[in-house]
């Protein structure tokens, strides 16, 4: 084999050597560090603060969740299905008024009921459920624990009436989401689908106008 041949076969390894490990890289960076702090945004630093600081420890379970729930493709609703959903939370927001605890047992119920619809584990698997939502809702998912926490709460702990206002207006977000007709928008159609605040009665029994955006509310 001639010197020439040689150096055109070590070239043609090298190049393949340096794709593969453009590759590797690029692969690595989809599940971890800035490729996971991207995807999950507020949930990337919850994790992190669940393990204490402990990067490297939040990291693998967010990686896991990818790997568990990545792959799930989100099924469109029917026009039909959508107007329905849309009909129940908006029954809901006025029953705040007089029940502000069954309505938020209400958006509890149909947030779970709307992310079954679209293809996410069913809602008797709320932990299950809210890990899928969390790989392809990250900015918007801690809305629905808020909501599901005012629901177990306990009569003797329950929040007051303006923590539980604050629920439902934060998971109204995630709502949004999850209807938005490719499901992918992540609260870009807010123009079509802004969040109405639900109002309390003042001393009067009249009803304030409140009508700030929902990304005005504060996380819990």
């Amino acid at each position: 084999m001639s010197t020439g041949v040689i150096i055109a076969l070590i070239v043609v390894v090298a190049a393949l050597v340096a794709v593969a490990a453009v590759l590797v890289v690029r692969a690595r960076g989809s599940h971890g560090g800035h490729g996971l702090k991207r995807r999950f945004g507020p949930e990337y630093d919850r994790a992190v603060a669940r393990h204490d600081g402990d990067v490297k420890a939040a990291e693998r379970e967010l990686g896991a969740l990818v790997e568990r729930h990545g792959g799930l493709r989100e099924r469109p609703l029917e026009p039909a299905e959508r107007e329905r959903f849309e009909a129940r939370w908006t029954a809901a927001q006025e029953r705040f008024v007089d029940s502000p605890r069954e309505a938020v047992v209400e958006a509890d119920r149909l947030l779970a009921e709307v992310a079954g619809a679209r293809g996410f584990p069913a809602g008797d698997q709320y932990e299950e459920q809210v890990a899928a939502l969390s790989v392809h809702h990250a900015n918007h998912v801690q809305g629905y624990r808020r909501v599901h926490r005012v629901v177990r709460t306990s009569d003797g702990g329950a929040p007051d009436t303006e923590d539980m206002r604050s629920a439902l207006v934060e998971a109204r977000a995630l709502f949004d989401d999850l209807i938005s007709t490719s499901g992918r928008d992540f609260g870009r159609d807010s123009d079509r689908h802004r969040a109405q605040e639900p109002a309390t009665r003042d001393r009067s029994g009249h009803r304030p106008q409140l009508g700030f955006h929902r990304h005005q509310t504060k996380e819990g």
